[in-house]
């Protein structure tokens, strides 16, 4: 895992980008413009939108084409790399939805104060 040639760095599912996945889901249909992301992921800031994209294009998920003509414009796809991810989040969504009653009672466990944090 700690091998210099260790590919364990390029893991790819954003970990702490809670939104790459989701314009990842949004872009497997067609490209989308960013105003068109904004639709479905209309809790996101411009700003982590921004920043998720890169990391995206970054990584050889997605990739940004900037039309000039007639009007500028600039849509967002996914690559054959990208498009190789939706497999995956099906599996995970799959899992996801099989133990969906024990995320949550875990996170609402974890949302409460334990008697030792309460003793303090």
């Amino acid at each position: 895992m700690f091998d210099p040639v260790c590919p364990s760095t390029l893991v790819p599912f954003r970990i702490g980008d809670k939104w790459a996945t989701l314009i990842l889901r949004c872009l497997q249909d067609a490209p989308r413009r960013f105003s068109e992301l904004k639709i479905p992921l209309r809790e996101i800031t411009a700003k982590s939108l921004t920043q998720s994209l890169r990391g995206l294009e970054r990584d050889g998920f997605v990739v940004r084409t900037a039309y000039e003509t007639p009007a500028r414009r600039v849509e967002y796809a996914l690559t054959p790399l990208g498009r190789g991810l939706l497999g995956p989040l099906d599996t995970a969504c799959d899992w996801t939805r099989e133990h969906w009653d024990e995320l949550l009672d875990a996170q609402e466990a974890g949302a409460q104060p334990t008697n030792t944090e309460t003793a303090h």
